[in-house]
C-alpha cells in the first residue's frame, strides 16, 4: 500500500562552523554543500529508499533548486506527479552544523507557501494506505488533508514540527502525532498528557534514546543503536518516513517506532539529510 507524503520541499544550504554565532558576530564557516531537503520531501525519500510506494505532494519553484529537489525524489523512487509547480522561488533552508553534528535552521518557505486545498482535491486515494504530513507549508491545507485522508480510510500521521496551532479536529484524527520531546514538553506536561490535546496515539522521539510511544494503554520507550554522530539534519523527518513505511507495511506502532529509531540512527551517521537515508537493506545490516 502507498504512503503519501504531504509537506515542504527545500534544497539545504549547509556550512559547517566551529560555533553558533552571537547576536551581531561573525562566524567564518567551511564551503556551503547544497542538498535536497525539506520535511516533507525527507520524508518522502526515507520512506522510498526502505522500500515502500510512495508519492510525495508539494511544491518547488522553476529555479535549480526545484530541479535538484525533483531529480533526488524521482532518484529515490518517489513519485512526483502531485508537485505543483510554482512562480515563487523553491523552499530554502539555511543550516549551519557544529562539530558535535547538531545544527540550527533558517527556513524560507517560498513555493512552500503555495501548497492549497486544491492540491489536495486533485489526490487519487486509491490503494493510499497512510498520509504523513509536516508543517512548513500552510496549516489549511495538511488539516484538508487530513480530514480527507480520514475519510478515505486513510491513517493521517502528522509530524508537528515546528509546532503550531493545529485544529483540534484535526488532532483528533491523528494516529500518531509525532513530535521530539522539546516539541512534546512544549505542548504537555508528560508524554501521557499528549493524547488530551486529542491523537488517538502519540510518538515521541528522544534523539539517541530512541523514542517513546504513547496509546491509551500507556507509555512504552524503544532504543536506538549507539553510532557515532555525523550530522542530526534531517534525522526526525528519516524517522517520520521509516515510520510511515512501517505502519503501511503492517506493523504494530510499537514495532513501527523502533524500526524508525533504527532508522533515524544510521541517518546521523552521513552528512546531509536525503543523501544520509539508509535503504532497508542497509538497515537490516545492523541488526
Amino acid at each position: 500500500m502507498t504512503v503519501l507524503v504531504l509537506g515542504s520541499a527545500n534544497a539545504d544550504l549547509v556550512v559547517s562552523v566551529p560555533r553558533r554565532p552571537a547576536g551581531g558576530e561573525t562566524v567564518l564557516g567551511g564551503d556551503t554543500v547544497v542538498l535536497p531537503g525539506g520535511k516533507g520531501a525527507n520524508t518522502a525519500v526515507a520512506a522510498a529508499r526502505l522500500g515502500a510506494p510512495v508519492a510525495f505532494v508539494g511544491a518547488v519553484g522553476g529555479d535549480q533548486y526545484g530541479e535538484l529537489l525533483l531529480e533526488s525524489l524521482s532518484s529515490s523512487g518517489v513519485r512526483t506527479g502531485f508537485v505543483r509547480r510554482s512562480s515563487r522561488p523553491t523552499g530554502l533552508a539555511y543550516i549551519t552544523v557544529t562539530p558535535d553534528g547538531e545544527n540550527s535552521i533558517v527556513v524560507a518557505p517560498g513555493a512552500n507557501s503555495d501548497l492549497g486545498v486544491s492540491d489536495v482535491d486533485a489526490l487519487s486515494w486509491d490503494d493510499v494506505s497512510v498520509l504523513v504530513c509536516s508543517l512548513e507549508v500552510p496549516v489549511p491545507t495538511v488539516a484538508h488533508a487530513v480530514r480527507v485522508a480520514a475519510s478515505h480510510g486513510v491513517r493521517p500521521v502528522l509530524n508537528l514540527s515546528p509546532v503550531v496551532e493545529v485544529p483540534a479536529r484535526t488532532l483528533a484524527l491523528l494516529d500518531p502525532l509525532i513530535v521530539n520531546e522539546h516539541e512534546a514538553a512544549s505542548l504537555a506536561a508528560s508524554f501521557d498528557g499528549l493524547l488530551a490535546l486529542g491523537p488517538k496515539s502519540a510518538v515521541v522521539t528522544l534523539g539517541a534514546r530512541g523514542a517513546a510511544v504513547v496509546t491509551p494503554s500507556g507509555v512504552v520507550e524503544v532504543g536506538a543503536p549507539e553510532v557515532s554522530v555525523v550530522d542530526t539534519t534531517g534525522a526526525g523527518d528519516a524517522f517520520a518516513g521509516a515510520l510511515a513505511s512501517a505502519l503501511s507495511a503492517g506493523s504494530s506502532l510499537p514495532e513501527a517506532a523502533g524500526f524508525a529509531a533504527r532508522v533515524a540512527a544510521l541517518s546521523v551517521t552521513s552528512p546531509g539529510a536525503q543523501p544520509s537515508y539508509p535503504t532497508l537493506d542497509e538497515v537490516r545490516r545492523t541488526g
